[in-house]
């Protein structure tokens, strides 16, 4: 049987009635639904092919998307949150880990299309993605999904699902393709990658396929040793001093800054570190709680997304060092 770096865990809404898909309608889309509980099981595969025909099941299964992390503990599977980390305010435990795969899912949204290119051709619309991708990729051989937007809205929307020659870490993944046009959120170990098709109510889906195998030269993609993917640490202000009220001060305006200046695809996992650093300066006393939730919040409000994002996660971040928010 396939070991663990070669499968992934499919992740299924516990209630019913929860659709893990967006949903067209006439008047617009009713976007992903968000489960807070949820139910996990680990899919071995042995190749891109194995992960073809699993992802040609999980289009027609709604309440299901898949994730990078390993579960846990398969004896706390269902009914579970997606916790990759203790929750120290509820006590809940972490029921994912991070894990090496031999797969990735590259999402490309929104790239210009040649002109006359039919968005219906999957394999035309993954052939002009591909050359803003790094070089291995352009010659692997890829399962091409096209996201619920593809076809509705202008651009390549797709999803790019490759394989690797060698277990790769989501570490890895986000430095090596840092400079390239993907969502680098797809990479955490928690993160639902969406695999279901989209529904439609009082329209038709312009697309007559959203998978489709785009062969290559070579059947894996060729990653670079992992000492050239490790991740450098961020430049970090001096230390502020327990007594120095105006180091604490350029520590949050510092920080605020750092998340302020992330590109899309890097700002929550930024903001998750800076968050946590700030909370260990916050239990040591050098910081006030609340000013660590407020430059949090700021700065990811200044990077475009919401602020109550930002709050979020400055109190999970509190809450890992036993602060209360």
């Amino acid at each position: 049987p396939a070991d663990n770096t070669c499968g992934l865990t499919v992740c299924e809404a516990a209630a019913p009635h929860l659709r893990l898909a967006k949903t067209w309608r006439a008047d617009g889309c009713e976007p992903y639904g968000t489960a807070r509980t949820v139910n996990l099981y680990p899919a071995a595969l042995d190749g891109l092919d194995a992960l073809h025909r699993l992802l040609a099941r999980l289009a027609a299964r709604p309440r299901c998307c898949v994730l990078r992390g390993a579960i846990a503990d398969p004896a706390r599977a269902r009914g579970v949150r997606r916790l990759l980390h203790d929750d120290h305010a509820t006590g809940e435990r972490a029921t994912l880990r991070e894990a090496a795969r031999r797969w990735v899912a590259l999402d490309v949204d929104g790239l210009p299309l040649p002109e006359g290119t039919d968005p219906r051709a999957l394999p035309a619309c993954a052939r002009a993605a591909l050359p803003h991708l790094p070089p291995a990729f352009r010659v692997a051989r890829c399962v091409i999904q096209a996201t619920a937007s593809h076809g509705i809205k202008p651009g390549a929307r797709l999803r790019l699902w490759f394989w690797l020659d060698r277990p790769t870490r989501g570490a890895e993944l986000a430095t090596w393709l840092a400079g390239a046009p993907v969502d680098a959120s797809a990479f955490r170990p928690a993160q639902p990658i969406y695999t279901a098709a989209p529904l439609f109510e009082g329209r038709r889906d312009p697309l007559p396929a959203r998978l489709a195998l785009l062969d290559g030269a070579e059947p894996a993609v060729r990653v670079p040793p992992a000492a050239l993917l490790t991740p450098t640490p961020p430049p970090r202000p001096p230390r502020p001093r327990a007594a120095d009220d105006a180091a604490g001060a350029r520590a949050l305006a510092w920080a605020r800054a750092r998340i302020a200046a992330q590109r899309e695809g890097a700002r929550h996992d930024t903001a998750l570190r800076v968050a946590g650093w700030l909370a260990a300066l916050a239990r040591r006393g050098e910081v006030a709680p609340a000013a660590v939730v407020r430059a949090v919040a700021e700065g990811i409000a200044d990077a475009g997304k919401p602020r109550a994002e930002g709050e979020r996660i400055a109190a999970f971040a509190l809450a890992k060092e036993g602060l209360a928010r």
